[in-house]
């Protein structure tokens, strides 16, 4: 099967940040499918593009045996609202561009992913001009996530987002969602029908962790780190807005006399302001790190006696699977699940953690000296986590389904 991928965030080898389609891809290619895609110059928490890249709009690499063209992607995508605008729609350009002029024979199949939204114009207008089925597929819910964060407040904006919205869940052959939230609202207020939907969700990477697991040295690491006699809660993942981490911060304020320390490992437009916030109230028990690539976030991870998921307390994000609540189950880690809804649920009935109020400092704290308390708990929670993803959200059984559903689809 030839396949081509619209997804502006896909990673560079040696980029940190969310691997899904990285993943997705190698096993296709693996299996013998071809994949080419089309991706951006930018980094979704970056805020040049890499030198190879400047001055130039289209630049073809290989990543294994997978095809990426890299295109042109505004340097303002992270200066402010109109600047990220102008980022989704120089992309949106540049890739219909690459689609139409660089990318050379035959595909199968347009899969798009998002967000940002907007690119499901390019994929439209590929499908239709090439004559190709279109899947779409939603990693998070678009306009509503940038509503409820404040981030998109002109109603003008609003209207024509839900509009385009609209017009791609009409125009797409087969949409995938990551949560049955996702599902639920896009059949009962968005009222797509339910025969055009899939559930591919996100997913563990055990290539990582059970390489790990019985290799790794984790006592030398802690060492190395300074980690030592410390009970060290993780959270890895994008400093935005949408994360609102002020939330750890006044958590480890009122944990000052304990040994816990908590690492926040990402990057993001809120970091700078996270970092002078610590700073101003003089936490020594919060730890910042620059992101790092999937294998060695792995390892951080399970130098953790914990993980913590978080998002800000808005309903959107009740609908959403945190990435890296997967990665903390692979590396056996009990998670502070810091987000209501579907997440919650999904932690809950692993039992894989404990679910914070989000927002909620006093009952952040609390939990952690409850399993401060209880390390044997920890040990457990941590084990049903790994069995409940390694049943339920392996990433190589899971690629393996949506490549089925992409075969009917296309009709190979």
């Amino acid at each position: 099967m030839r396949i081509l991928l619209l997804h502006q965030y896909f990673l560079e080898q040696d980029d940190p940040g969310g691997s899904r389609f990285n993943e997705l891809t190698a096993q296709w290619t693996d299996q013998g499918h071809e994949v080419t895609v089309i991706a951006g110059m930018m980094h979704y928490n970056g805020h040049e593009k890499r030198d190879i890249y400047k001055g130039k709009w289209f630049v073809k690499k290989q990543q294994g045996n997978v095809t990426v063209w890299r295109t042109h992607v505004s340097e303002s995508y992270n200066s402010g609202f109109v600047g990220r605008l102008w980022g989704y729609f120089s992309f949106v350009f540049s890739a219909l561009w690459a689609g139409l002029f660089k990318v050379k024979g035959k595909y199968d199949i347009v899969l798009v992913t998002s967000p940002p939204l907007f690119i499901g114009i390019t994929g439209y207008l590929l499908s239709r001009i090439k004559n190709r089925p279109f899947v779409f597929e939603i990693r998070d819910l678009w306009p509503e996530s940038a509503i409820d964060t404040g981030v998109v407040t002109n109603k003008m904006i609003i209207k024509l987002a839900y509009a385009l919205e609209a017009f791609i869940y009409k125009k797409a052959k087969k949409i995938n969602v990551l949560t049955p939230a996702f599902r639920k609202t896009l059949i009962e207020k968005k009222h797509v029908h339910q025969d055009k939907i899939i559930f591919i969700p996100n997913a563990a990477d055990f290539s990582l962790s059970d390489h790990l697991l019985d290799s790794f040295d984790v006592d030398a690491f802690r060492k190395i780190h300074n980690w030592e006699n410390k009970f060290v809660v993780t959270y890895v993942g994008a400093h935005g807005v949408a994360n609102h981490l002020d939330q750890v911060l006044e958590t480890a304020d009122l944990m000052r006399d304990t040994n816990v320390l908590f690492v926040l490992i990402g990057q993001g437009m809120q970091k700078r302001q996270l970092q002078d916030l610590a700073i101003k109230m003089k936490l020594e028990n919060v730890l910042f790190l620059d992101p790092v690539p999937k294998a060695e976030v792995f390892k951080f991870i399970f130098a953790s006696d914990m993980g913590a998921s978080v998002l800000k307390n808005v309903d959107t994000f009740k609908t959403v699977y945190s990435n890296k609540t997967f990665d903390y189950m692979a590396c056996k880690k009990p998670i502070f699940m810091a987000i209501d809804g579907v997440s919650r649920e999904l932690v809950e009935e692993a039992d894989a953690g404990v679910f914070v109020e989000p927002e909620n400092p006093q009952d952040f704290a609390s939990k952690v000296r409850m399993y401060m308390e209880n390390p044997e708990l920890m040990i457990r929670q941590g084990e049903a986590g790994y069995r409940f993803a390694k049943g339920s959200f392996d990433r190589k059984v899971l690629a393996d389904k949506y490549i089925e559903h992409l075969k009917a689809v296309s009709n190979v």
